[in-house]
């Protein structure tokens, strides 16, 4: 099977991307397996927030109607499945299997997203996205200005210790991971942040944060700061080039979302350090274009 534009991934970066391809009456191939990353939803794990027009609408109806005014345009495919084994054609196209057909691209864009992978708290992964967090801007708003605990699982907890008290009450718990220098410890009790030494032994209820000396401090939202990993191993074996992030390894681009190997482009998630729903969108509508023009010059 042979497209001028496949997308890989039928989330936000990758539904936008294709829109994008769509309006500029190019044929195109949306490949996806299903794979979401949890993110961008309120305390009650009902709503996406800080996307204009679509502020508390749940992230899978953003999702599906997204994909219900792509499927309106002719010119799009739609493929369920996980794009596997990626290479580079001796013609210079992108080959890639799903399943057992073999799809060749002239231009690639990879939405493939990440996955999050949380330090070893007990209870923690269990209310991730609902209670447990990692972005305040898609969820702080909504602990309307409580308790909210900071578990420390790499530097960047100190990031968060400095951002949180603008939302809330916070509680910097170092966990054994995170030792501020005492200019830190003076920068966060200027911001109002508590720090609390002893080691977590696990969380509970809805946000309970249970002490190894048996305390329990009870709070109304948690952030933590997850390690990210490539969702899928496409980029890597196309020899994309990575950049180090604070929280992991995410795909090098560059201003049209292009990657480092000729005709493969990368959005969302996926492509930049930090996000939320509005970012993949617009990165996606970028990547689109970005493609779209990139093909328009090989052929003049």
């Amino acid at each position: 099977m042979k497209f001028d534009f496949v997308v890989i991934g039928g989330s936000f970066a990758g539904l936008s991307a294709a829109l994008s391809l769509a309006r500029a009456r190019r044929q195109v191939l949306v490949v996806d397996a299903g794979q979401r990353r949890n993110q961008c939803v309120d305390a009650a794990g009902h709503g996406s927030h800080g996307f204009l027009t679509q502020d508390g609408r749940p992230p899978a109806e953003i999702a599906a109607e997204g994909k219900r005014q792509l499927m309106r345009y002719p010119s799009v495919q739609w493929l369920d499945g996980l794009a596997e084994n990626a290479r580079l054609a001796p013609d210079g196209r992108i080959e890639f299997e799903v399943a057992t057909r073999t799809i060749s691209a002239g231009r690639l864009i990879l939405a493939t997203g990440v996955r999050d992978e949380l330090p070893a708290v007990p209870g923690l992964a269990e209310r991730w996205g609902r209670s447990v967090f990692h972005c305040p801007y898609c969820h702080g708003y909504e602990l309307n200005e409580g308790r909210i605990g900071i578990i420390a699982a790499t530097p960047m907890a100190m990031h968060q210790g400095l951002m949180l008290p603008d939302w809330g009450s916070p509680t910097l718990f170092l966990n054994g991971v995170f030792t501020p220098t005492h200019d830190e410890r003076a920068q966060l009790q200027r911001r109002g942040t508590h720090i609390e030494a002893t080691r977590i032994q696990r969380i509970d209820a809805e946000a309970d944060v249970v002490l190894s000396d048996g305390r329990v401090l009870r709070m109304d939202g948690l952030f933590t700061q997850s390690r990210i990993h490539m969702q899928s191993p496409l980029a890597a074996q196309l020899g994309c080039e990575f950049s180090e992030g604070p929280l992991g390894p995410f795909i090098k681009v560059g201003a049209t979302q292009a990657t480092s190997v000729p005709g493969v482009f990368a959005c969302g998630d996926a492509a930049r350090a930090a996000s939320n729903v509005a970012i993949p969108v617009a990165d996606g509508a970028i990547a689109g274009l970005g493609a779209h023009q990139a093909a328009l010059a090989a052929s003049a």
